[in-house]
Formats: structure tokens, sequence, C-alpha cells
């Protein structure tokens, strides 16, 4: 184990359980409910903006898109770029509307909304499932990732890795909820920034330059300097389109996103938010998935794709940048796993109990105590599922992916957007979107080559209308 590389990581970590403790301090004041899941509601344009573009990049897009990106070639920097418009979208179709709605209803998580919307028990049950479902698989891609990162530039093994970031996060996350995430998100979404561009600057110097380089890729297969990409994972329309719905349009139905919506202090904070999560997310997506590619002409050989960003920093950088570095995958890693850890609590304790038990909800000793035990009994069945992991992350992400947005993203955008939406057409999208697209990934079934979101997407909306109509017709 590298000294050097190892101690500014300390630092760092205990700089993170600074800012959680400093945020316990602050939530004591006010509610635990709305400090703990929301923060009060108090966040400026620039912690909105980090911690929205923090939250959406994490193990995928530092492990697994440039794992993915070493793989398949050039062609996957332009299909990465797909997601610059992820912040602006889902902070703009979400924004004002779901704000003014949350604050109305006083709701401090996604099944608040829906129940105050939708006025019916079932929509949040179904919600509160298939939420955990699949936040399981995505926290379970981020702990994948901390292991295979740790594992790489620490020299250490892979389980006890993926141990020692299960307790670093899990206790930073209950001990300062929903305020110390969006304040360590915004510092690490500026960590991510400035480990990305110096990552990417270290590995052109590397190969020899960008020139170089690309002779170097032409040589190992011509292909990986197409837009198109390589036979075995050809970029075309379908796939194309598949991605667009997947990672950026799609994204407005993710609810760790959309709370988000609930939390900024005025319009003034979203307006700048959409401006500066846009141009975080270019920076992190271009540079991390660019040096994805050229790594592969400093590291020809890799046998696992996503230990390329780890191989790289301790290839190209001096170990003490490298140990400061480090942080920036971590920080990515972190920023998205302790969301979704707090937006699971929330689901379980807020949206699940406390619909059982309301009267609880006045004994908040027992509710702090709940919320506790719920989050760190997440992360040890969390530690255990990522023992054993995949070659590639992305595609585990990516499937995760697909079944929130094939459950939450119609019964988010018509609910906010259309008066007429009922209770019943939202059971039907949300069943039906999630039952086509189970089913259609565990049998491998594809429409005309389309990734099974979209046609999961498309069976949701249909579902939809009829669903609506025929409890209009019944009243």
């Amino acid at each position: 184990m590298n000294s050097k590389m190892i101690l500014p990581l300390i630092a760092y970590l205990i700089f993170v359980f600074g800012v959680a403790f400093y945020a316990y301090r602050k939530r004591q004041g006010g509610s635990f409910i709305s400090e703990y899941y929301i923060g009060g509601r108090s966040m400026s344009g620039f912690v909105l903006a980090m911690t929205t573009a923090a939250t959406y990049v994490g193990a995928s897009s530092f492990i697994g898109g440039p794992g993915a990106a070493y793989k398949y070639g050039l062609g996957w920097v332009l299909l990465a770029m797909i997601q610059v418009p992820a912040v602006l979208l889902s902070l703009g179709a979400l924004g004002k509307k779901f704000a003014l709605l949350a604050r109305k209803h006083n709701s401090v998580t996604i099944n608040d909304m829906l129940l105050a919307r939708y006025q019916n028990k079932f929509v949040v049950w179904i919600a509160g499932l298939a939420l955990l479902l699949s936040f399981f698989a995505m926290m379970t891609v981020q702990f994948i990732g901390a292991g295979r990162l740790l594992e790489t530039t620490l020299s250490i093994p892979y389980q006890t890795a993926v141990m020692i970031f299960a307790v670093t996060v899990g206790l930073y996350t209950f001990i300062g909820g929903f305020r110390a995430v969006v304040l360590t998100d915004t510092i690490q979404g500026l960590v991510m920034m400035v480990g990305t561009i110096i990552l990417l600057g270290g590995v052109i110097y590397a190969a020899g330059g960008v020139e170089n380089a690309m002779n170097t890729l032409e040589a190992i297969n011509p292909q990986l300097t197409t837009p198109h990409g390589i036979d075995e994972r050809p970029l075309d329309l379908t796939f194309m389109a598949s991605f667009w719905v997947l990672v950026c349009f799609g994204l407005v139905g993710l609810p760790h996103i959309a709370v988000r919506s609930m939390a900024y202090k005025d319009s003034q904070a979203l307006h700048k938010a959409m401006i500066i999560g846009t141009i975080v997310i270019a920076i992190l997506m271009f540079g991390m998935h660019l040096s994805g590619v050229l790594g592969r002409a400093v590291v020809p050989d890799l046998k696992v794709p996503d230990q390329v960003i780890p191989t790289l920093m301790v290839q190209v950088l001096p170990p003490v940048v490298a140990g400061i570095f480090l942080a920036a995958p971590m920080a990515a890693i972190m920023s998205s796993i302790d969301s979704m850890l707090i937006q699971s609590s929330s689901t379980l304790i807020k949206d699940l109990y406390l619909a059982i038990k309301p009267n609880a909800i006045n004994n908040e000793k027992k509710i702090k105590l709940f919320s506790t035990i719920t989050t760190l009994t997440f992360t040890v069945f969390l530690m255990f599922a990522a023992l054993n992991p995949p070659d590639m992350l992305i595609w585990l992400n990516l499937l995760s992916l697909g079944g929130l947005e094939a459950t939450f993203l119609w019964v988010i955008v018509l609910g906010l957007y259309w008066e007429k939406a009922n209770a019943s057409g939202a059971i039907c999208s949300m069943l039906s979107g999630l039952a086509c697209y189970v089913v259609m990934t565990i049998f491998k079934i594809s429409v005309l080559g389309f990734h099974a979101i979209v046609p999961s997407l498309i069976v949701g909306f249909i579902a939809f209308m009829v669903g609506n109509n025929f409890s209009k017709k019944c009243h």
C-alpha cells in the first residue's frame, strides 16, 4: 500500500466527516424529518447545481463509462455527451411546479408528492417497492465501483475495499442526513471537475500527445477511432436513440434527482443551477470518457475495463497527486450512494412506516432511531451484494436506471402537467411499464433493436391513457 496515496485520501474522508458533523449540529434546531430528508429547503443555485450533477455522476460515469469507452472506442465519448442536458432537462421540467406543490402539501419525499397528487395509497406502495428494488441495484453498482477503485489504486483486496467504503459512506450519511449529502456533493463536484481535468492532461502526456494516442489506437483496432464503434457493440441509430431515452430524457423520472426540485431556496437558485449543472456535466462526461479511450494507448491490455481509471491514476500521476485526486472518483461514487441511501430510508420510514402508523410522527426519538437503523442496514446488505462483481458496471447501472424510469416517468410528468391524470392511470402505467421492462430484460426480448426502456415507456404511456379513461367512464 502506497502511503503517499492513502494519506491524502484519509485527510479527505476526515474532512467529509467534519461536514457531516456540521450538518448534524445544524439540523438540531428544526424538524428531524424536514431537515434529515430535504435539508430544510435551503439550497442555493450553486449547491443545487453541484448536488444534482454529483448525484447523477456516479460509479457508472467515473468507472463504468470510461471502462466502456476503453473497450468500445471514441464513439462512446460521443454517446456519453448525450447526457450533457441531463440537469437542464430534469430541473427545467420539474423545477418550479415540483417546488410549489411540495411546499403546498409540505412534501419531503417523492412519494409524498405522489400521494398529494393522486390521493391513492396504492400509488405510494407500488412506487415505494419499485424504488427500493431499483435503488438496491443502483447502490450495488456504486459499491462495486468503489471497491474496484480502492482495490486497484491502494493494492488492497477487493472485499476489504468494499468494507472500507461501506463503513465510510454509511456513517457519514446517517450522521448528517440530506444537508450533509448536498454540502459534501458540492465539495465533491468541485473535486470531480479538477480531478477530471488533471487526469485527462496526465493521460494525454503519458500517451505522447493526442496524435500519438490516436495512432496507437488505430494500431490496436482501427474501429476504436470511428464514431460507430467496434463490431462487438456498434453504435447504430437504435442504440443511440435508446441511450438518449435512458440517460437523458428518462432522467426526469429518477426520484433521487427529482427530490432536489423540492429543496432549493428560490427561483433564482433554480435558474443558476440549470446553467452551472449543465457545464459541470459537460466537463465530467467529456473528460472522463476521453480519458478512458486514450487510456487504452497507455495501458492496452487490461482484462477488466472498469479498472482503467484507477490504473491510469496510479500510472500517469505522481503518488501524492494521485492520492489527492483519488478523491475525485470516490467523490462521484459517494455523492450518488448517499443520495440513494437517504431516499431509500425516507421511502421505508416516511412513506411506508408512517403510512401504517401515522401517530409515530410525534415520537421523534423513535423516527431518528429507525432512520439510523434503516440506513445502516441498507449499507450492510449492499456490502454483501457487492462482493461478487461483474466485469463491466455500465450494463448493471443502465438496467436499474431503466427500472426506475419505466415506473416513475409518466406518473411524475403527467401528474405535474395534466390535470385530468388520475390514480387509475398512474397505477396502470407503473405496473405495466415496470412489468414490461422486467420481462423484456429477463428474456432478452428486443423490439426493432431498441433497448427495453423504449417499448416499456411506450407501454407505460398507453397504459396510463387507458387506465385514466377507464376510471373516468366508471365514474
